[in-house]
């Protein structure tokens, strides 16, 4: 296995992947060499991606030493390894679809982080190359191997809370802005060791600062999505498995309403709430002042769920404990994975989909983006085809579906 992005995500997997002993990570790549700005100012890079791995491997030797681990800056030659069956990317979302695709056509196996996509299009590309690829694929959206997010979603499938009518999803909201001072978000020379046009590679031309790179490019639309889509891969993914919808998506988006302060880089929403409306009539409302997590609402009562938390009532407002309850007497089960990287090691060997598959993440991530055109044109009502995904009658929000790669960098499946 290798890993292509590890500064702050991509390191945290790489740990979890060398623990299972079915995997040997043989190579690292990422376009900075050495340097803080990453999760808790910590360092990140190739390099220290590449010492974790030797000195892992070393620990289990009797001279204490191992080398084995490649390094590299360009992603291109590595993928074309004919002994490195899986990547991970855990790049910049800007990055996700064009070396999700690239990987696949080089005959790999792809772990990509969530969010998907940076735009409805490039989610799409991935999702159509897996089919032609025949590839193993899983998103790192992890709540989907966690008993209580799959029981919550069990739970409302089989009529636990009767008819479903309106379902919440709570986000959060602002920049996480690690760096809080006014001189991270002037342009500075590219400190050495930093291959910045590469990082920005299909994004467009932009002078460096320290806020747009690291921990930051959330908050940059080039880059991503804000809040919005950095938690659109979670809580909107387990809404739409609880609701019987992962493999499509709404009919309209209604009353989006958006905020983004005036500030030098970052112009994401900090303030979002949109309503997505079902072809069954089911309402889903995405909003950054929602109680956080998923809140199932039906005839018969409410389901809550949460990382870490599980809260069920019934129609006279009593407390159930679904994990008293038999799963066994479900009549519709949901898929069961109770580790997220071992079940794509699990797949990679039985050719079984994997939990997050793209097709999944694609639908789940789509509401987030949906959200994100509605709220930047300040639509009351857009009406959206689910199956040909395109919105109804409005060519502007139709252009914002796709965004043009900046030259040389062209996705292809």
């Amino acid at each position: 296995m290798a890993f292509i992005g590890t500064g702050n995500q991509g390191t945290g997997d790489m740990s979890n992947f060398l623990r299972d002993r079915r995997v040997q990570v043989v190579a690292v790549c990422d376009v900075n060499r050495e340097s803080d700005g990453y999760w808790d100012n910590a360092i990140g890079g190739r390099e220290p991606a590449r010492r974790r791995v030797n000195d892992y491997y070393g620990r289990n030797k009797d001279s204490g030493v191992y080398k084995g681990c490649a390094v590299y800056a360009d992603f291109r030659p590595m993928i074309e390894r004919p002994d490195i069956d899986a990547v991970e990317v855990a790049t910049p979302d800007h990055w996700h679809a064009l070396l999700s695709v690239e990987a696949m056509k080089a005959g790999k196996a792809v772990y990509c982080q969530k969010p998907l996509s940076l735009t409805i299009s490039d989610g799409r590309a991935i999702a159509n190359a897996v089919k032609k690829y025949d590839a193993v694929f899983q998103c790192g959206s992890q709540q989907r191997s966690e008993r209580n997010f799959r029981l919550a979603c069990e739970y409302v499938l089989n009529g636990g809370i009767g008819k479903l009518e309106t379902v919440e999803c709570g986000l959060p909201g602002g920049w996480a802005d690690y760096g809080k001072t006014a001189q991270f978000k002037t342009p500075t020379d590219v400190p050495d060791g930093l291959n910045y046009d590469f990082w920005l590679g299909p994004a467009p031309v932009a002078p460096y600062c320290k806020a747009r790179f690291g921990v930051n490019f959330r908050w940059v639309k080039d880059y991503s999505g804000g809040q919005l889509t950095d938690w659109g891969g979670h809580h909107p993914d387990i809404a739409q498995w609880g609701m019987g919808t992962q493999y499509t998506g709404p009919v309209e988006i209604l009353n989006a309403v958006g905020k983004a302060p005036e500030d030098p880089v970052y112009n994401t929403f900090t303030e979002f709430r949109y309503e997505c409306v079902y072809e069954n009539g089911v309402r889903l409302t995405i909003a950054n002042d929602l109680r956080g997590g998923v809140t199932f609402k039906g005839t018969d009562g409410t389901v809550w769920v949460n990382r870490g938390g599980l809260e069920t009532k019934d129609k006279a407002g009593n407390k159930v404990d679904l994990y008293e309850i038999d799963e066994e007497n479900f009549k519709v089960k949901l898929y069961q994975s109770d580790n997220h990287y071992r079940n794509f090691i699990d797949c990679i060997f039985t050719g079984r989909e994997c939990i997050a598959p793209a097709e999944v993440a694609h639908r789940s991530i789509t509401l987030s983006h949906l959200g994100n055109i509605a709220m930047a044109l300040k639509a009351s009502k857009l009406k959206w085809d689910p199956e040909k995904e395109q919105f109804i009658g409005n060519d502007e929000a139709n252009k914002m579906l796709v965004r043009e790669y900046r030259k040389p960098w062209v996705l292809s499946v």
